[in-house]
């Protein structure tokens, strides 16, 4: 099963939207997220632009401590590389929301931030960083400040898998590699949550970590009754659909073999023995296929 997991083609930014706005639960009527912010006509778009809504008003999350009134947030999935290249790109990506602007400096330089999901450590980025002059400072656990003269704008780079594990699980768990703690704190903390809001941006992450991650949710499952109830309760909608593909499979399954015996005791075409079963026209295809 890991073999497959390595090639499947997982939607990562989902569940990050979803993990993002969650972090800044706290500061929810704070703070405006507007996803996949086009920056032109053209198909040039940043992943997350979040705005404050109030200056005076202070973000609890350390996250959120760099954020002014305009906050640019890239994020990398853990198959993504993070360059210098991609630095620059993200410093373009606030350039041209600056620019781009309905009136002369709508946007001011000094009331705009870049911050920069990774999973893991960006060392060789970090290692060029400091040979153009810029300075680099862990101020938190795993959330890093960019600074110097070549730096356009208040930046940090936020290294998800080191931040503290307490306050910062629904980043934790977008992994390919997520920590059992991580999902249990997570999936507890997530069930006492009922608004309809919060509840679509914990699918969100669910679906992603879950996909990442279907070994261990299957053995916490298995193994763990109330956590059970309480991944299932998280994501009945998907259980649900699940189930209901299982069901249909099965029964299509039976409908095939049962056409086959037909065939070979009956000396039947397919055509015939479909028939004798009353299988729809539309359906026929399906097992013609597969016998």
């Amino acid at each position: 099963m890991s073999d497959n997991l390595e090639v499947l083609n997982i939607s990562w930014h989902p569940g990050f939207y979803g993990a993002a706005e969650l972090e800044f639960l706290s500061n929810k009527g704070d703070l405006e997220f507007q996803r996949e912010y086009n920056l032109s006509k053209e198909p040039v778009r940043m992943d997350l632009l979040i705005i404050k809504k109030l200056s005076d008003v202070r973000i609890e999350n350390e996250l959120g401590h760099i954020f002014k009134k305009f906050n640019v947030v890239e994020y990398k999935n853990p198959d993504d590389a993070l360059t210098i290249d991609d630095y620059y790109k993200t410093v373009g990506y606030a350039c041209l929301y600056k620019g781009l602007g309905e009136s002369v400096d709508l946007i001011p330089a000094d009331e705009l931030t870049i911050s920069i999901f990774r999973e893991s450590c960006p060392r060789e980025m970090f290692k060029t960083m400091k040979k153009m002059g810029l300075e680099i400072e862990e101020r938190y656990p795993g959330i890093y400040y960019i600074s110097g003269k070549q730096a356009l704008f208040d930046t940090q780079i936020v290294v998800t898998k080191q931040l503290e594990k307490e306050t910062h699980r629904t980043l934790r768990v977008l992994s390919k590699h997520v920590q059992e703690e991580d999902v249990r704190a997570f999936v507890e903390k997530a069930g006492k949550m009922t608004e309809p809001g919060d509840r679509n941006n914990i699918d969100a992450v669910l679906q992603v970590s879950v996909s990442a991650n279907r070994e261990i949710y299957e053995a916490i499952r298995r193994c763990d009754k109330i956590m059970c109830d309480a991944l299932r309760e998280l994501m009945k909608e998907d259980f649900e659909k699940q189930e209901r593909e299982t069901r249909q499979e099965t029964k299509q399954e039976t409908l095939l073999e049962t056409i086959k015996n037909l065939m070979d005791t009956m000396k039947w075409t397919a055509e015939q023995a479909m028939t004798a079963m009353k299988i729809p026209d539309a359906d026929r295809g399906k097992y013609i296929a597969k016998l």
